[in-house]
């Protein structure tokens, strides 16, 4: 067993200054697959106002609902009725709390019926019985995904059909009503050919950022491409960066594309974007150079003018992506914040031990990253999930850390429940 610990880092090594991390323990989860830290849940960790939310699955495949106030290191947790079928690395558990306080929670999903609930009322962690959005469109759900409106409505989000043939659907919940209705049936069409693996973002000032590789079947290795599209009006009028509307749905040929990739580059899927002070969108994710085995970590942005991208790292651990299911992948999909011009990526890497890293940099131009390790384990097949309504408000980093397994292809792992924690920066 870990134990909760304060750690004192010399600010030189960064280029920005981080004194102090700790390491909180919150209770023990699900460890066979990696279904507590995919990197597309979104979010496993959500602060509202002095109160802090997490979400897991624990031995048992459980949902498990935790809440602490900032600053503390005592949770209140609460075992709910609900299950989910944890030996599917897919069917996370995605949450948010909406303006008044009420916790949204889905949960177990890939390619079944919705799994949506309420908390009984505000703060609470009694989750109501299950029941519909919008009544149609939810029999057949992977990715649910909640965002905030910095008024307090929700943006929901989900793959409506198969891997390489679904579509992007888009929900919005009203504080005042109570109540969902439909913003998009089919945002991004993959014309029954293909489907959009995506990543979302919703800045400070409302604005949605997406981007997205498209997957031509159900196998990894034909994703290709990156695009990018936004909307100011909550989801229903989007445009690209430069401002041209898109007539919808997004299809292959009028999308805007961000960069170019072609299919067998070990281009991942799902990983995650955000924005700088002015809007503009970044983009973490990684592929393999044409004649390299070794796939790098990489950057996409948009300086207000024109892409660019750049690569993060020197990595020296070929691997291939191929197939289908949930991969053992010896690098994990990335997360990055932005703030005053500096750059926060947050990954896994075997070369590294398999620790809770980050790179940093405040000069995209050179290209030059700092990296450091963030523990002193190895979360295995951990991917990185943060508390994004935190950073956006606060710019403080708590990150979701556990240490779990995964079999290649849906496969388990035995072993034993392993520490849920969360790490979070005490200053910068």
């Amino acid at each position: 067993m870990k134990h909760v610990f304060l750690l004192y880092i010399v600010g030189l090594i960064f280029p920005f200054s981080l004194s102090a991390q700790r390491l909180i323990e919150v209770g023990d989860g699900y460890s066979k697959t990696s279904v507590n830290t995919a990197v597309f849940r979104n979010n496993a960790l959500v602060t509202d106002g002095d109160t802090q939310y997490i979400s897991y699955y624990d031995g048992e495949g459980y949902v498990v609902l935790g809440k602490r106030q900032l600053g503390t290191s005592e949770w209140t947790l609460q075992r709910t009725p609900y299950q989910g079928n944890v030996a599917d690395a897919h069917n996370v558990i995605s949450m948010m709390v909406d303006g008044e306080g009420y916790l949204h929670v889905a949960f177990d999903h890939h390619g079944n019926a919705l799994n949506y609930c309420r908390s009984i009322s505000p703060g609470s962690l009694t989750l109501g019985s299950k029941e519909p959005m919008i009544g149609r469109d939810e029999a057949d759900v992977t990715y649910p995904e909640f965002y905030r409106f910095a008024d307090g409505n929700l943006l929901f989000v989900y793959r409506s059909g198969a891997s390489g043939r679904g579509n992007l659907v888009m929900n919005r919940y009203d504080v005042k009503t109570r109540e969902w209705s439909r913003v998009q049936d089919v945002l991004i069409d993959g014309e029954n050919q293909r489907n959009a693996y995506w990543q979302l973002y919703v800045d400070e000032k409302g604005t949605i950022h997406l981007s997205w590789v498209w997957r031509e079947t159900w196998l990894v290795e034909t994703n290709h491409d990156l695009c990018y599209a936004r909307s100011s009006d909550e989801g229903k009028t989007w445009y690209t960066s430069s401002g041209r509307k898109y007539t919808l749905p997004i299809r292959l040929d009028n999308a805007e594309y961000a960069c170019r990739i072609p299919q067998n580059s070990e281009l991942i899927n799902q990983t995650s974007m955000s924005t700088d002070a002015e809007g503009n969108p970044y983009i973490v994710t990684y592929w393999r150079d044409k004649g390299s085995k070794v796939p790098q970590y990489r950057l996409v942005w948009n300086d207000g003018k024109a892409w660019h991208h750049s690569r993060i790292t020197d990595r020296k651990l070929p691997f291939s992506l191929a197939g289908g299911g949930t991969k053992m992948i010896p690098i994990s999909r990335p997360r990055i914040v932005v703030n005053e011009g500096k750059a926060y990526f947050i990954f896994r890497d075997a070369e590294r031990g398999g620790k809770v890293s980050i790179a940093s940099t405040d000069d995209l131009s050179r290209g030059e990253w700092e990296v450091r390790d963030l523990t002193d384990f190895s979360v295995d097949a951990w991917e990185p999930n943060l508390d994004t309504e935190l950073w956006k408000k606060q710019k403080k980093l708590h990150l979701f850390v556990q240490e779990n397994h995964q079999g290649d292809g849906e496969k388990t792992v035995d072993g034993e429940t392993t520490p849920v924690y969360v790490l979070e920066f005490l200053s910068f």
